[in-house]
């Protein structure tokens, strides 16, 4: 294990894996600090490689279609990229080498050493808590950006000319497990359900890259968690420091939400922050969100506290709209809503999106397969579930293990075939949700592009008949 390439050390080469936005992002970065690297990925080719971030322009050598695996064992630093698994031939090369294995994360930390960040992590709510803390932080007047998971690079952000004051960090368990110095001023675990259960061994591994999160706590440690999720409240009793726990079910504690389901009340500290129907977002999952993200932003700064700061975060919370994909009304078309949450690619997000609903609705379920039972669902469903349609691979298997108990469709065609079926379903007052709780890879390249096909669909009126 070579140590140089953080220490001012002996230096060699670095190998970075993945060259996507992470990829590139953190290959220009270290190239730019006059290390050598090689990038690799196992695209065919790069020509849709934006020249703006092209690591090749900063001398990085770059192979596209495959991995030199002796190269990537032999190198000083091996850098992986969120989307490159644990298993990937390069990745599994380097740790049998006994190389050095980081997250593209634990490189921009390195070189923004007194970065001032709010970390957020969990199974769902994730994304959307961090894009809240990050428009709670701009309300308050300061230079945020949100990076990570979310969709900008830390590494995009170390190499601004001028950083900013604060940093909302959405981390996945993958960046999680390889980025040893997170610290974060603030620490953020939104809920805990299986997933990746097609990328992990067990669920308990999961939940222990979850865990840290809290690697390096101590006294100073400041910490945000879900009293109303036992095992975020297991996960956290013990980490050292000071805990503020949030709640959507009107626990007390440091936030919560008091009242009836929709007509309630958001509470920070004590004291009333916005009613419900001031939340522009669908569903409680999302009251528990905003809770998570205000509490936080409180937690980061004493003088985020007072009766100003409050206000210009009631403001910001006003004007917040939902995340793309993220339970997203694209539209009402002759009374049916269409709502797209294509980034619910596990059973507890949809379990969640359920919950949150509160007129009936037609269900479109399925992909490919990502190992969980989806029995689980039975009960939110029968609230207001009006039918599920099952596509893709999972099909089968969601009939399976729903067939018995509510009424389920079989959809062996494409997409819009399934489009065309739910509008025929919907009626006035309905909704049309997509909650898929499996990934898109059957169909489609990403979860982005099943959302957006989902939008085109039902606001084009393709599939219509």
């Amino acid at each position: 294990m070579n140590e140089g390439v953080f220490d001012g050390g002996p230096r060699g080469e670095i190998a970075v894996i993945g060259l996507g936005r992470s990829g590139r992002a953190v290959a220009r970065l270290l190239a730019r600090d006059g290390h050598r690297v090689y990038a690799s990925d196992s695209a065919v080719d790069g020509h849709g490689m934006p020249m703006a971030d092209d690591p090749r322009a900063l001398g990085v050598e770059v192979q596209f279609g495959g991995h030199d695996l002796a190269r990537v064992a032999r190198a000083a630093l091996v850098v992986v990229s969120p989307g490159v698994p644990p298993t990937a031939a390069p990745v599994v090369a380097a740790r049998a080498a006994g190389a050095r294995v980081v997250s593209e994360v634990e490189i921009a930390l390195r070189h923004m050493p007194h970065l001032r960040y709010i970390a957020v992590t969990g199974t769902n709510g994730k994304t959307t808590t961090t894009a809240l803390i990050g428009e709670l932080l701009r309300g308050l007047g300061l230079e945020a950006v949100d990076a990570g998971n979310i969709g900008t690079p830390l590494s995009a952000v170390a190499l601004m000319d001028r950083r900013p004051d604060w940093v909302a960090l959405e981390l996945s368990s993958f960046q999680l497990h390889d980025t040893p110095s997170l610290n974060p001023t603030v620490g953020v675990l939104t809920n805990l359900s299986p997933d990746h259960l097609d990328r992990y061994e067990s669920v308990e591994e999961y939940y222990a890259d979850k865990q840290r999160l809290f690697t390096n706590a101590g006294p100073a440690t400041r910490t945000v968690s879900n009293a109303d999720d036992d095992l975020v409240e297991r996960m956290t009793a013990t980490v050292q420091g000071t805990r503020w726990r949030f709640s959507a079910a009107g626990t007390w504690c440091e936030a919560r939400y008091h009242g009836e389901s929709g007509e309630g009340v958001l509470e920070l500290l004590g004291s009333p922050l916005m009613s419900r129907s001031e939340l522009p977002l669908l569903g409680d999952h999302n009251v528990a969100n905003a809770l998570a993200a205000a509490l936080a932003v409180a937690m980061a700064d004493e003088g985020h506290q007072g009766a100003e700061a409050r206000q210009k975060m009631r403001e910001a919370l006003r004007g917040f709209r939902a995340m793309p994909h993220r339970m997203e009304p694209v539209g009402d078309v002759d009374g049916v809503l269409w709502i797209n949450d294509s980034k619910a690619t596990n059973v507890g997000s949809v379990r969640v999106a359920l919950a949150g609903m509160n007129r009936p609705y037609v269900l479109l379920l399925g992909g490919r397969h990502k190992g969980e039972s989806y029995d689980s669902l039975i009960q939110p469903f029968l609230e207001h579930g009006r039918v599920v349609l099952a596509f893709g691979e999972a099909r089968g298997k969601i009939v399976r293990d729903l067939g018995a108990r509510l009424p389920v469709e079989r959809m062996d065609g494409d997409f819009e075939s399934v489009m065309r079926r739910a509008r025929e379903l919907a009626r006035p007052g309905d909704a049309v949700l997509l909650s898929p709780a499996c990934s898109s890879y059957d169909m489609f390249s990403n979860y982005e592009e099943r959302g957006a096909t989902f939008r085109e669909l039902a606001m084009g009126g393709r599939g219509a008949g």
